[in-house]
């Protein structure tokens, strides 16, 4: 509806024509209404389009790995015999056990050939076998072991066990055992269970008797 004098439309809420104030107001509000949803749409358009980022993120880096990471310890022992000219020590793993690392290392007096195992419970057993070791040697591996151990027989072969466990702080030398072997020294060292490293022993005792070796 218009106004008959002015012809302008009559504003319902008014019951009038609206005058040029009144309807620059209006037309302002209308404006910033406008600019206010714009802005909200905005708004919300990224927070969507961040949160797909990082749902894209999450899929890529997170996610499981079935397998551990694992190496070829006894690939690893076929080099490491070619370079000492002597055999080291690498048994055949229990099910469930693999190799998180394997190594010929040294100080230049004494080499020294290194597996670190983790076990089927994920606990961790490291093997020491030292070449030519002496009591200083030992005495590392072990992180001081404050006496000689206890003798004991795992496989048919002498071991001394160093049990630590209840020391504070004792890391992963919690529990050692140590055989000689001809001119090399051998060390097993952990956090495992007496049986998971009378298993190892047991496997070490009998390569170790193996003629030839």
């Amino acid at each position: 509806m218009t106004d008959p004098v002015t012809g302008r439309p009559i504003v319902a809420e008014l019951g009038r024509p609206e005058t040029d104030e009144e309807r620059a107001a209006r037309v302002a509000a209308n404006r910033a209404k406008r600019r206010a949803n714009q802005s909200t749409k905005n708004l919300l358009l990224s927070i969507g389009a961040s949160l797909l980022i990082v749902l894209f993120l999450i899929v890529v880096t997170v996610r499981e790995d079935p397998t551990p990471e694992s190496v070829d310890y006894a690939a690893t022992a076929e080099q490491a015999e070619a370079g000492l000219g002597q055999s080291v020590v690498a048994p055949a793993l229990p099910e469930g056990w693999y190799a998180n690392r394997a190594d010929l290392g040294g100080d230049g007096e004494v080499q020294e050939w290194y597996v670190g195992l983790i076990t089927a419970d994920d606990r961790f057993i490291g093997l020491l076998q030292g070449f030519d070791a002496n009591p200083t040697w030992l005495d590392d591996a072990l992180r001081g072991p404050n006496g000689d151990g206890e003798v004991v027989e795992i496989g048919g072969r002498e071991w001394r066990a160093f049990d630590r466990r209840d020391v504070d702080e004792i890391g992963n030398r919690a529990y050692a055992l140590v055989t000689d072997a001809g001119s090399s020294t051998v060390v097993l060292y952990g956090t495992a269970s007496d049986a998971d490293f009378a298993q190892l022993a047991t496997a070490i005792a009998d390569e170790l008797d193996t003629p030839g070796r």
